[in-house]
């Protein structure tokens, strides 16, 4: 990426050769050349909020700034990216959405997210440390910049514009006004499921923290996941693959309190919320949270059963290469005999993929828009 300071050498995590989607956009670049051509003051406490893969603060490691994030891949390609560029650790500071947040902001660089509730939560949290001084500029991909986007600026920490548009990016100009009256923050948000899921799950509690795909309802996917999960007893180990909110494995707990689960997922808003979800329904058994890459770091043939709702976006692009790397990482963590069983819109054709991987793919259930698919690790 070319910025006013030289090119930066950035990639996205894990590094693929094959890979065609870049680690930065025109609206990282837009604003880095906002910052030059303004000469805005980087001084007193940067934060770089929702920076992808470490673009922005490894254009600024000069002014030791500190990124807040909700991705693991992201923090990970941030700190491959710093040290590509001779960044000595820790200069830039690496916090996640769920630490606590700096006493004293100077400088406010918004990085939009796809998500508008973790946009809310973040700038909640960030308002009590941002004073009258404070340079708040936004930046993203025209298509993520809505009137509500803008109106959350205005309601969190004081009035709003945008820039003009540059090859299809824009900018927000915030000026913080800390008489406001700030909403409560309704994040992390709870609900019952509704009383026809079926099981042991039916009127049981979910907690979500902003972010978490479908944070204020079950959607139907899993709804229908649900209703075609494998009997589990006898299982001794559950892998709960890209858990969200932690329903899913939370149901397997239920049913089969003598498992030991494994929530995981790259998110540390849905880590937070699977171990919120799993402690607020009491389930007597044991239970591992842990944020990262898929299966990476589980033993080989540790694991009996991998249940998994891969998402096929990747922020705004579509790609199935989380669910491959899903897919690739459940077959090697499994025994032989165990299964890995996968929920998915049916036109995604999850099951070409698990012929190819595992020799196997079985149809347990569908409808017109999902599928649930069966395949085993042979021996």
């Amino acid at each position: 990426m070319t910025t006013p300071w030289g090119e930066v050498s950035l990639a996205r995590h894990p590094e693929d050769p094959r890979e065609t989607l870049r680690a930065w956009d025109a609206s990282d670049a837009y604003l880095l050349r906002h910052l030059a051509a303004q000469d805005v003051p980087l001084t007193g406490t940067v934060v770089v909020l929702g920076d992808r893969w470490g673009a922005l603060v490894t254009a600024l490691a000069a002014h030791g700034p500190t990124q807040i994030t909700d991705s693991w891949l992201g923090q990970e390609a941030t700190r491959a990216n710093l040290a590509r560029a001779a960044v000595e650790p820790g200069v830039v500071r690496l916090l996640t959405t769920q630490d606590p947040v700096p006493e004293r902001i100077d400088v406010l660089l918004v990085r939009v997210p796809k998500s508008l509730a973790l946009l809310e939560d973040q700038l909640l949290r960030l308002a009590p440390a941002v004073h009258a001084d404070t340079v708040v500029v936004g930046t993203g991909m025209v298509k993520e910049i809505h009137t509500s986007t803008l109106t959350l600026f205005e309601r969190i920490l004081g009035p709003t514009r945008t820039s003009l548009a540059e090859q299809k990016a824009r900018l927000i100009f915030c000026t913080p006004d800390p008489s406001l009256t700030r909403p409560t923050n309704p994040w992390p948000y709870a609900y019952d499921l509704p009383g026809d899921v079926g099981g042991a799950l039916s009127g049981r509690p979910v907690v979500n923290h902003a972010g978490v795909f479908c944070a204020d309802r079950l959607d139907i996917g899993t709804r229908f996941f649900l209703q075609h999960l494998p009997a589990t007893s006898g299982v001794r180990r559950v892998v709960d693959l890209g858990c969200g909110n932690g329903i899913v494995g939370t149901a397997v707990a239920l049913a089969n309190p003598a498992a030991e689960v494994l929530f995981t997922d790259e998110s540390f808003q849905a880590v937070a919320s699977a171990e919120a979800t799993y402690k607020a329904n009491g389930v007597p058994g044991h239970a591992e949270f842990r944020v990262g890459d898929g299966l990476a770091g589980v033993a080989d043939g540790s694991v009996d059963v991998v249940l998994n709702n891969p998402p096929f976006h990747s922020h705004q692009a579509t790609t199935d290469a989380t669910a491959w790397r899903m897919f690739t990482g459940a077959r090697r963590a499994l025994r032989p005999g165990g299964e890995l069983w996968v929920v998915g819109n049916r036109h995604l054709g999850y099951h070409v993929k698990l012929r190819r991987l595992f020799g196997n793919s079985e149809l347990v259930a569908g409808d017109r828009k999902f599928v649930v698919l069966r395949a085993v690790r042979r021996g």
